[in-house]
């Protein structure tokens, strides 16, 4: 008797569409490294190119990628404005700024357009790749050494302004939600904050979400302005 095939393979891989990716920079030859580096995997497809933030913001709407890996300084509209009216047209879509600069302001002012990541040209050509997948996949990009130069912005924005920061609005977090929030503030990842309080990687996705859906912020980054601001951080952290 021949075996009977129930027509499914539960081995079967499970497909997964790619990360569509659009580059925004105003350096072809950049682009054309970029492009060759973070495309070598078959899970990220380079979809378009832009020159310039403009042209950017165009091909978004057009081609509505999942993440646009973006310059920050850009002839005619700058990645930043660029962000924020991408931000504003296809929210769905991820950011990434990439510059030269690793000035606090760029960084700051690239979070207020809605960034959801910031990296530094010189960084290898794999890491941005897992930029790419981390935030697709809903981190954002704030490794310990960007945030602590976000927060040092803030510190110092609340001391140019005379602001005496309260915890007004952080009685709608738990205690572990509040305890989460301290460490994504001090830029650690979901593994880190797992080990250091000794829960899942899932639970504490699920924290950061419901601390972002409470809160009404759409990133990671966003969630480290409000602990500054609200002064949730405790003295040396």
């Amino acid at each position: 008797m021949w075996p009977v095939s129930s027509g499914f393979d539960d081995e079967a891989p499970v497909v997964r569409d790619p990360i569509r990716v659009v580059i925004a920079d105003d350096h072809v030859l950049y682009r054309r490294g970029l492009q060759m580096v973070v495309s070598q995997d078959d899970d990220i497809l380079i979809v378009g190119e832009a020159g310039d933030g403009k042209e950017a913001v165009d091909r978004t709407v057009e081609l509505l990628p999942d993440v646009v890996l973006m310059d920050v300084r850009m002839p005619h509209t700058s990645g930043i404005e660029a962000c924020k009216t991408i931000k504003a047209l296809v929210p769905s879509t991820k950011i990434i700024m990439l510059t030269m600069s690793d000035e606090e302001s760029d960084l700051y002012e690239a979070v207020k357009a809605g960034a959801n990541g910031y990296l530094l040209k010189d960084v290898p050509g794999e890491e941005i790749a897992d930029g790419v997948r981390a935030v697709h996949h809903g981190d954002s990009l704030i490794s310990p050494s960007m945030a602590s130069k976000l927060l040092a912005e803030f510190a110092q924005m609340s001391r140019r302004q005379g602001e005496r920061p309260s915890a007004v609005g952080a009685p709608r977090l738990t205690d572990r939600e509040l305890e989460v929030l301290r460490l994504v503030a001090r830029g650690l990842a979901n593994k880190e904050i797992a080990h250091q309080l000794f829960i899942s990687e899932n639970t504490v996705k699920n924290h950061v979400r419901n601390i972002l859906e409470k809160l009404q912020l759409h990133s990671r980054m966003e969630a480290a302005m409000y602990a500054v601001r609200e002064n949730l951080l405790e003295p040396g952290e």
